[in-house]
Parts: structure tokens; C-alpha cells; sequence
């Protein structure tokens, strides 16, 4: 049986604010334009719409600010807002640190499932390793390729 677990709780943003500077944005439209003209050369409407959807997409979310959740790790699970991702969802957890951000991986036991990710600061890091530690498998997790390319375009 698992030791006894006090409530852990915490608030952090939903995701890291990237820095995005006006070559950013240039560099987005450039894209948008050039793959839109490409689009209508070979009369492809469908992937014209979808380019159109995906920058003002785009657009819409580097503009939204990160909303603050608030996590509670206790004997249930991890408590996200008011979603509760029990612990038996989970095989295993990671930390990952992305420049100054620490973020713990909890990896589904699903074999498509998405993992989740939840940031804290270093000043919470030991409390929520413990925690996670105590029902969980701490094994080493590294940026999966499409977190790579989000890093990259700092999306």
C-alpha cells in the first residue's frame, strides 16, 4: 500500500510564453502567402482553407495569454482545474526543464494516449516529485519531435 499523501497544491500557467518578436510575424505571414498562392496555382480550395484557418489560428492563440490552473496532487490523482487524472491513468512521470520552466511528463498507459503536463516551480519541484514518486515510476522523459517543432516556431 502507498504511503499516506498530504495535498500538494499549486498554480501555473497552462503553457510557457514563448517570446516572439516582429520577424516572428513576418516570417508567418511570408509562409501564409507564399503556401496560398501555391493553393491557387494548383486550384488545391480545400488546403487554401485550411492554410487561411490554420495562420488566423495561429494568430488567435500567440494573442490568448496562458490562463492560471490551479493542480492538487492527493491520494486520488492530480486534480487539474476541476479534472481529476487518476493515478492508475499512469505508468510513469518525468521532469522536464525547458530553460528556467520545470514541468512534470505524467505518460498514459494508453498506447495513443496524450501525456500530461503540468509546469510548477522549482520551490514546489521536491514536494511534487515526492508525491508523483509515491504511486508512480520516475523514468526519464525527453521533448518528443512535435514539441521540438512547437519549441522551434514558438507556437
Amino acid at each position: 500500500m502507498a504511503k499516506a499523501l498530504n495535498d500538494i497544491s499549486w498554480e501555473a500557467e497552462e503553457y510557457i510564453v514563448r517570446d516572439r518578436n516582429t520577424w516572428w510575424y513576418v516570417g508567418l505571414f511570408a509562409v501564409g502567402v507564399a503556401l496560398s498562392i501555391l493553393a491557387i496555382i494548383l486550384s488545391w480550395w480545400t488546403f487554401l482553407v485550411l492554410i487561411i484557418l490554420s495562420i488566423v489560428a495561429i494568430l488567435v492563440s500567440t494573442f490568448r495569454p496562458p490562463r492560471k490552473i490551479k493542480y492538487t496532487l492527493n491520494k486520488e490523482g492530480l486534480k487539474e482545474g476541476d479534472k481529476l487524472h487518476q493515478y492508475a491513468e499512469f505508468k510513469a512521470f518525468g521532469i522536464l526543464k525547458e530553460g528556467s520552466n520545470f514541468s512534470a511528463v505524467l505518460i498514459p498507459k494508453k498506447r495513443f494516449g496524450l501525456s500530461t503536463k503540468v509546469y510548477f516551480s522549482e520551490g514546489k519541484g521536491e514536494a511534487i516529485v515526492d508525491a508523483l514518486g509515491a504511486r508512480l515510476p520516475m523514468e526519464e522523459v525527453k521533448l518528443d519531435f512535435l514539441d521540438k517543432i512547437v519549441n522551434f516556431l514558438r507556437i
